[in-house]
């Protein structure tokens, strides 16, 4: 199952400043320090939090209950300072550049920006406001003529260049080459190597982008607030109880005690439409999830999707590249867009002609109850739980009633205890600041030796001014080069809360991205690299940990010990287990189907000249060029892109995760014919030394082919998604 994630701050400059990524990397880490700088101290006497040290147990954590919306600006404004300060100090140095002096230094850098990027993630992501957003509004483009600063300094620029070229080089290991590397190719790709007008207009399009993507963003949080539907009892039909009490939650959260809320989100659409018997309502919904930022009020955004390609493409131009899609891909596993698009169109056949199958047998349903009309969008997933149920006798909200989000939580735990050697255990209550009563916190520790690895942070509920989505982020990474720093990670969700006293149930397809964002957690506790450069990952690859700790869902002693019945207590059956087995590549038409063509009409966006770009044509025009079923739309479509236009994160990169889960599919067939199972121990060592720990410090091809022996290759995902593989002899 693709899970969607959403990067919100797009340039990592060395450590310099931390970009909070949906899939939870941080290329900084912060260091606590022996002695405070002058901003620091000037903190501590103006009360200005953000730009205090963190302090507390496990080597300090984030001040949530501290920090101030108003001090923002100010901690920003000194952040920025700080940090140029110290780029100054580098390039000042008289002596020779060296690994040392250079890049080592700027790893140390940007501690202050670090902290105060992990309050600004938290304000734009889980706890938005006007107030915020206007401020975001004011510092986006400050922020991006700060990064130009440092990405176009000729001499900063001179003395990494100089320690890339360097003899010293040659004798450096291999982590230490990797980062020099990746900073010197971070420098050359974003117009270091760029003089005179040519720089000057590289740096007014960042400055630019970094207006646009927040308001991106911002209109789609807008129609998601925005946009609740009320519904009266009657209108309650073939809803089944956890979802009729779900939504009665919501409404009452919003002073509608007698009503019942569907909130324009994915979590709570999805199950309003696989079961209401409203149809009208379900079109309503329906449209309004899928017209998020298609309006044509003041929060449409077409126009700036139009003006955030325009520039994208003029901005790689610059550099030497014919599209965004080429300059984009460089540097990541699939090399090229021509490479990404061939994986794509490779599946597509495949899921396009499973599509038409399901919906053959959606409409013998249909008509056998009189619809007397063909299937539309809004049916689809209707349809298609009425099919599961002719079929395979599976009822999703009977599998529901076995899916509690605390069990599934402890499941998670005991997975990671078996492969990774960790153990949870809960904060005492009040010891470490929360932004929200929702959350909590579990201390992370070593099963063996009892060492402190870090903590883990868990915001699992949808609320007003959080965005949709499920993501990971990681408010410090681990590191070792200035003394060994504990890693502070973090999973967000927007589950539908249960009524009070109840627990939260959750579909499997939640329970699956439960599992999925856990896996990016622990890719961050994994971590054992020296340097905060090396925390972060290439995002055609990053998505393959976890999409493949998905898989632990279904193994035995996760079935047996955690999938209980939130009313009796008892295991969930084997026979229910078999169907849900037996009917594990249903649907994959759709699923396979939305997600691509978001994938590839992100890729054909980027590989086009924007030149009289009108995006809803673009993208009807796009979607035509590839038959794309009329009974689908879009996972995401483009005005509410979230991936590819709230930030640089995805875009020309969404193909991504079907990238990465061609690992994801060859790794765990590797699990499954083992002796051990997906529980065998030499193989989890495996996984946990060459493709969690390292993180970015080796090229992910070499990381593969270290765990599996081989590389992977596209036959294995087309079996786990049912789909035909082609005989080569």
């Amino acid at each position: 199952m693709i899970k969607p994630k959403l990067l919100l701050s797009t340039l990592i400059i060395s450590g310099l400043l931390a970009a909070c990524s949906e899939q939870g990397d941080k290329s900084g880490a912060t260091q606590e320090s022996d002695s405070p700088t002058a901003i620091e101290q000037t903190s501590q006497q103006d009360g200005n939090t953000l730009l205090a040290e963190w302090s507390g147990s496990y080597q300090g954590v984030p001040a949530f209950d501290k920090v101030k919306l108003e001090d923002l600006k100010p901690a920003l404004e000194a952040g920025m300072q700080q940090s140029l300060a110290e780029i100054d100090a580098i390039t000042n140095n008289p002596e020779p550049a060296n690994f040392e002096n250079t890049i080592v230094a700027m790893e140390r850098g940007g501690k202050i920006l670090d902290r105060i990027f992990t309050y600004w993630g938290i304000w734009s992501s889980n706890v938005s406001t006007p107030e915020f957003r206007e401020i975001q509004k004011e510092m986006a483009p400050k922020l991006a003529a700060f990064r130009s600063k440092i990405n176009q300094n000729t001499q900063l620029f001179e003395r990494i260049k100089a320690v890339y070229e360097s003899e010293e080089f040659k004798s450096l290991s291999a982590d230490k080459q990797r980062l020099v590397e990746l900073t010197y190719d971070g420098f050359a790709r974003n117009g270091a190597t760029l003089s005179g007008e040519p720089k000057d207009r590289y740096a007014a399009i960042n400055q630019k982008l970094a207006e646009l993507h927040p308001q991106f963003a911002n209109n789609v949080l807008a129609d998601e607030e925005n946009y609740v539907l009320y519904l009266t009892k009657e209108q309650l039909g073939g809803l089944p109880e956890s979802i009729v009490n779900a939504a009665a939650s919501a409404a009452k959260s919003r002073g509608k005690d007698d009503m019942y809320a569907i909130t324009n989100t994915r979590s709570s659409m999805s199950p309003f439409l696989s079961y209401s018997t409203e149809r009208e309502l379900r079109k309503k919904v329906w449209e309004t999830y899928y017209n998020r930022g298609d309006n044509g009020d003041e929060y449409d955004n077409n126009a700036i999707i139009a003006e955030i390609l325009k520039l994208r493409h003029e901005r790689v131009q610059l550099l030497g590249f014919d599209n965004y899609a080429q300059w984009r891909l460089a540097d990541r596993m699939a090399k090229n867009p021509e490479n990404a698009m061939n994986l794509m169109k490779s599946v597509w056949p495949a899921a396009i002609a499973r599509v038409k199958e399901e919906v053959a047998d959606m409409q013998q349903i249909a008509d056998n109850e009189g619809l007397n009309d063909k299937i539309k969008p809004w049916d689809y997933r209707y349809y298609a739980e009425k099919v599961r149920l002719s079929k395979y006798a599976l009822d999703s909200d009977e599998v529901k009633q076995y899916l509690q989000l605390d069990k599934l939580r402890e499941a998670m735990f005991y997975v990671a205890g078996r492969l990774f050697n960790f153990k949870f255990t809960p904060v005492k209550e009040g010891s470490v600041p929360v932004f929200h009563p929702d959350v909590k916190v579990w201390e992370v520790t070593d099963l063996t030796s009892g060492e402190h690895i870090g903590l883990w942070y868990l915001d699992p509920f949808a609320r007003q001014g959080k965005r949709s989505g499920a993501w990971a982020t990681s408010y410090r990474s681990h590191t070792t080069f200035d003394g060994k720093t504990n890693v502070l990670s973090s999973n967000n969700s927007n589950f539908v809360k249960g009524q009070e006293g109840e627990p939260t149930l959750i579909s499997w397809d939640d329970a699956e991205t439960y599992f999925h964002e856990f896996g990016h957690a622990l890719h961050s506790l994994s971590s054992k690299v020296a340097y905060p450069g090396l925390n972060g990952g290439v995002r055609d690859y990053t998505e393959f940990q976890s999409q493949l700790l998905e898989n632990w869902l279904l193994t035995d002693e996760v079935i047996n010990n955690y999938l209980v019945h939130h009313k009796t207590g008892e295991p969930i059956p084997k026979d229910l287990i078999d169907k849900i087995k037996a009917a594990s590549t249903f649907n994959s038409g759709f699923s396979t189907t939305e997600y691509l063509a978001s994938a590839l009409v992100d890729m054909m966006y980027h590989t086009t000249d924007p030149k009289d770009m009108d995006a809803d044509k673009f993208e009807r025009d796009a979607l035509a060029s590839l038959n794309m079923p009329e009974e689908i739309v879009m996972r995401h479509r483009s005005t509410h892109f979230g991936h590819i236009f709230s930030g640089e994160g995805y875009s020309a990169g969404y193909y991504g995760y079907l990238w990465a889960e061609v690992l994801t599919a060859d790794a765990a067939e590797y699990f499954a014919n083992s002796e051990g199972g997906f529980y065998d121990k030499e193989i989890a060592e495996k996984l946990v030394k060459h493709l969690f720990s390292v993180r970015n410090s080796i090229d992910p091809a070499d990381a593969y082919r270290a765990f599996r022996g081989q590389d992977a290759n596209v036959d294995a995902l087309m079996r786990a998604r049912g789909f035909p593989v082609e005989n080569k002899q």
